[in-house]
């Protein structure tokens, strides 16, 4: 049944695909010979179940949205006392490559802006340059959950045109924010932006991210629930620039973008999204990518401030109710995300039933992309020679006027059910 969910990916590529707004980012020479078209889009589940469409296996470099995992790092290695002496945490309401500090402070006013990132890497421990890159280095990939590896030629590229970051470097200097050789935390900071990721690399930090700094894929706790909680905190207001309450009121995710082309969001205990489409718009995000989030977050109900109303499980019971018949009892206010953890689920023991039965009493509410996942979960079971029935007697998950079409398979109780059910058996 995963199709389901394919086919909401798919069906909202398809219709941006024909976007081509936006410019690559020509001041980084080799960001500007990518292919412009390249357009990939990544969801990835909290356990790590990934659902992908169009270019996911493109690499590219993950720029800007080093700036939040860095940060995350900074906080792990030293505390967030620590960080917070050098490091503010309010909107700048700047471009992300400002020359500036906070007018009182002298420090950088968050670390999604370019100042506040090259600082949050003089934070990251290391005898050296290298070791501190290696650091780095690690800690992205444990997120990722595989060995990233940095692309040269827009390292050496970033580099030689870097001028405005030098610029910044040696300002936080001047104002004793960076410690030791700014050129040094500079050649570090050229080297994290020149990691390459795909748009699934980017779904699964952000899932990372997501389920309180455990990598759902590895296994592996990359850090704590208190850094990412600070960490999320700052991209919500922080993360994608100017444009940063925009984002907030029409998608409503903790996200970071990049001149690469790609953009990470975060749906705090549910999901991590990637995106990958290199043409930007005039504040450095992509174009497509933004657009493509604006719609999922509408059509699956992702906005946090919805989520944060679900209940921490779709499914409140699963059990037999005689041989071939599973009842699936969901509960809740059912979104996309609940909606899609009781298919997946449904589809994995689809060979240990005959009949499955969506005992659906304990809803309250549910948006369409749940309702449409669900009523949908009959025609994906029958491939498999499987039935599905619903007990939805209060006509949330099938409204009354749409009774009809469902005759047979809609019973008011749950006793109805599991008699008809035996009947078919």
């Amino acid at each position: 049944m995963a199709e389901l969910v394919q086919r909401y990916l798919d069906q909202i590529c398809a219709e941006h695909s024909g976007l081509h707004d936006g410019e690559l980012a020509g001041y980084i020479p080799e960001l500007a010979t990518v292919n412009p078209d390249g357009f990939g889009l990544t969801l990835s589940a909290s356990d790590g179940y990934v659902y992908e469409s169009g270019d996911t296996a493109v690499e590219f470099t993950i720029q800007s949205i080093s700036k939040p995992f860095t940060y995350a790092l900074a906080i792990d290695q030293i505390g967030e006392a620590a960080v917070d002496a050098r490091i503010g945490v309010e909107p700048s309401g700047e471009a992300f490559n400002e020359i500036s500090v906070d007018n009182v402070t002298k420090t950088p006013k968050n670390p999604m802006i370019n100042a506040g990132a090259i600082a949050a890497v003089s934070l990251v421990p290391g005898a050296d340059p290298d070791e501190r890159f290696a650091r780095i280095h690690d800690f992205y990939s444990a997120c990722a959950g595989r060995r990233l590896d940095i692309d040269q030629d827009v390292y050496t590229s970033e580099k030689s045109t870097g001028n405005r970051n030098r610029a910044i470097a040696y300002m936080l200097t001047s104002f004793g924010v960076l410690q030791g050789d700014p050129d040094e935390v500079l050649d570090v900071y050229f080297r994290q932006c020149s990691i390459k990721v795909t748009s699934t690399d980017l779904a699964r930090m952000a899932t990372t991210l997501a389920r309180g700094g455990f990598n759902p894929v590895t296994g592996q706790r990359v850090t704590d629930a208190p850094v990412v909680r600070r960490t999320l905190s700052v991209m919500v207001t922080c993360g994608m620039y100017e444009a940063a309450g925009d984002w907030v009121s029409a998608v409503g995710m903790p996200a970071k973008s990049g001149v690469g082309g790609g953009i990470a969001a975060v749906l705090p205990g549910q999901l991590g999204i990637g995106v990958y489409s290199p043409r930007l718009d005039a504040k450095g995000h992509s174009v497509r990518g933004v657009q493509v989030c604006r719609s999922l977050s509408a059509r699956l109900g992702l906005h946090f401030l919805t989520v944060s109303r679900e209940s921490s499980s779709a499914l409140r019971a699963v059990y037999d109710s005689g041989p071939g018949i599973r009842v699936y009892e969901i509960q809740g206010d059912l979104l996309f995300t609940g909606a899609e953890q009781v298919l997946r689920t449904a589809s994995r023991d689809c060979q240990d039933f005959d009949v499955a039965i969506l005992e659906a009493t304990g809803v309250d509410e549910i948006d369409d992309a749940a309702r449409a996942m669900l009523t949908g979960m009959r025609a994906s079971l029958a491939g498999a020679g499987k039935e599905t029935y619903l007990v939805d007697p209060d006509g949330r998950v099938v409204s009354t006027d749409r009774g009809g079409d469902y005759d047979g398979t809609v019973f008011r109780t749950l006793d109805e059910a599991i008699s008809a059910a035996r009947q078919l058996i």
